[in-house]
């Protein structure tokens, strides 16, 4: 079995926890590093302070491997939306290629649909960005349609692709082992 196929059925070691004020120099570290600036749109500190504060949103700190050290962070956005849609805005995850991405989508999907109640789970992603694309798509998510060239980059413009999940689908493939389990 290959790493990609053995990281898909047996994801690495994480645990998501609240992000602190303290976690914040952490947080924008990894958003300027230069090997994540081209797939997002960092925030100013003030931008994440309210995101820790404001209750619409939730943002974690994704602790990573054996030590369960701070190796990235999330944020969910619309956490009382009244439609039931949850976004994830961001994810970044500092050491690539070794599951932590995907280990940590899971266990924010089972907190979207299990804990928020989300009917729908939903993020917008740089269309550069294949490699996170593949992810999403591998994990569940389906394309729902682009904007094009919604976004200015150094290069001139990026499209974003939305991609969704529905808590029908969810349940889905927790019924084949695909999730983790309530």
């Amino acid at each position: 079995m290959n790493a990609a196929a053995a990281s898909h059925r047996n994801p690495a070691r994480v645990r998501l926890r609240p992000t602190m004020q303290s976690d914040l120099d952490f947080v924008l570290t990894l958003e300027r590093d230069p090997a994540n600036l081209p797939y997002i749109t960092p925030w100013e500190k003030i931008q994440h302070e309210a995101a820790i504060r404001f209750p619409d949103f939730r943002h974690f700190i994704i602790e990573t491997g054996p030590g369960l050290d701070a190796g990235g962070f999330l944020i969910l956005i619309g956490c009382r939306n009244p439609h039931l849609s949850i976004e994830l805005k961001r994810m970044v995850v500092r050491e690539k290629h070794q599951g932590y991405g995907r280990a940590a989508l899971r266990v924010v999907k089972k907190i979207a649909f299990d804990d928020l109640g989300a009917h729908r789970f939903w993020l917008d992603i740089k269309k550069r960005n294949a490699l996170a694309q593949q992810l999403y798509r591998s994990e569940g998510f389906v394309q729902e349609g682009e904007l094009r060239q919604a976004v200015k980059v150094q290069d001139g413009f990026d499209s974003l692709v939305v991609m969704s999940m529905l808590q029908e689908e969810f349940v889905q493939r927790r019924g084949c082992a695909l999730e983790l389990q309530a």
